[in-house]
């Protein structure tokens, strides 16, 4: 059993994309950082938020500073950006040159508390309600009264389409024009933050869905595509993935936001946009950890949330799995051990175990992410 604690989990963020080495061995921080200014590279910080405390692992070759400040859950960004003013402060490298891998929970605890974005559905005609009747298989199957977590999108917020398409890509009804504008009409009446679409074969036959989303862009909301999120067959798994996504989308793009405009972060030598806002910021500057145990960009993450739902706990799998093959061992059980939530996860010879079946909050997520149990 290898035991994986907060530091852990950033430290293997650090170690996913090391900047060049630095001549010195065991030198201050200090005169690497010093070092680091004069080669002109970024420097990488490695921040994992909890419940409780927001963990720091600053690198410059081979040399570290680790550190925790006190979390902030009305809005986590804050407690990061006194983070890094504090790196900034203490090690007098330009905030310029900064690079933040982030590991976070607010997709995840946004969809355990039900406090995710008022959003809609548009699927195929006489498929509205796939997503509340789900499948066969479920905890108690034999149990007349289970009580089943309540859909994210209630049946007032699902609009069903004409639109019918085969598994070999024959078009049986063609999507109308006159029924796509009175659908942009009811999604506009329904005052919706957020708007997933998921129609019927979309994963071999794009188009209904691009038609689609290329009329409710003018409604200025996020939208999320099946054939985009996740084109893949079953109806189910994808609807609810993408139900997810949107759900999501809002809230993470406006803590991105906030996050990106922070004083560690902000820069005027590019432009890029995170959610529905152009903000200035540097290439790569900011990413964040996926399920899956890699990273991406700020913007991918602001479009694409579903993928940082398990954000925070990869990193500690990640950085275990490291770590016991420096110590030479091949079978591991990491255990991350936080304020809220303790994770558990089964590594053996071949790695990390990856699955697309999860079921986080009750909901099925598709997308490929890391086997934890929480």
């Amino acid at each position: 059993m290898f035991l994986v604690n907060d530091f852990a989990s950033v430290y293997s963020w650090l170690l996913l994309s090391e900047p060049p080495a630095v001549a010195g061995g065991l030198a201050s921080v200090t005169s690497t950082v010093t070092t680091a200014k004069k080669k002109n590279y970024y420097v990488r910080v490695g921040v994992d938020t909890g419940g409780t405390f927001t963990d720091f692992v600053y690198q410059a070759g081979g040399d570290l500073l680790i550190f925790k400040v006190g979390s902030t859950p009305d809005d986590p960004s804050r407690a990061i950006g006194d983070g890094l003013r504090r790196v900034a402060d203490e090690t007098g490298i330009a905030l310029s040159l900064i690079e933040v891998v982030h590991g976070t929970t607010v997709g995840t605890n946004a969809l355990l508390q039900r406090r995710g974005a008022r959003t809609a559905l548009v699927t195929t005609a006489g498929f509205e309600d796939v997503i509340e009747i789900g499948r066969q298989a479920r905890p108690e199957l034999y149990n007349l009264n289970a009580v089943k977590p309540p859909p994210l999108v209630p049946g007032e917020l699902r609009f069903g389409v004409n639109a019918r398409v085969t598994a070999a890509r024959e078009i049986l009804d063609p999507l109308r024009d006159s029924e796509v504008e009175e659908l942009v009409e009811k999604l506009l009446r329904a005052n919706c933050e957020s708007i997933a679409v998921s129609l019927l074969f979309s994963f071999v036959y794009p188009q209904h869905e691009r038609k689609i989303a290329k009329a409710l862009a003018k409604l200025g909301v996020p939208l999320s595509i099946s054939s985009q999120i996740l084109p893949e067959y079953r109806e189910y798994e994808r609807t609810s993935t993408v139900t997810v996504n949107a759900y999501l989308q809002p809230l993470m793009g406006r803590y991105l936001r906030r996050l990106t405009r922070t004083a560690a972060i902000e820069s005027k030598r590019s432009s890029k946009k995170i959610g529905n806002s152009k903000l200035k910021t540097q290439n790569s500057v900011l990413r964040v950890m996926q399920s899956s145990g890699g990273s991406i960009s700020a913007e991918a993450a602001a479009n694409e949330p579903v993928r940082t739902i398990l954000s925070g706990p990869a990193g500690g799998v990640v950085g275990a799995m490291r770590a016991a093959r420096a110590a030479g061992l091949a079978n591991i059980i990491t255990f991350d051990m936080g304020g809220t939530s303790t994770d558990v996860a089964l590594c053996d010879r071949e790695g990390m175990r990856l699955t697309n079946e999860s079921i986080i909050a009750g909901v099925p997520v598709a997308i490929p992410m890391m086997d934890i149990h929480t």
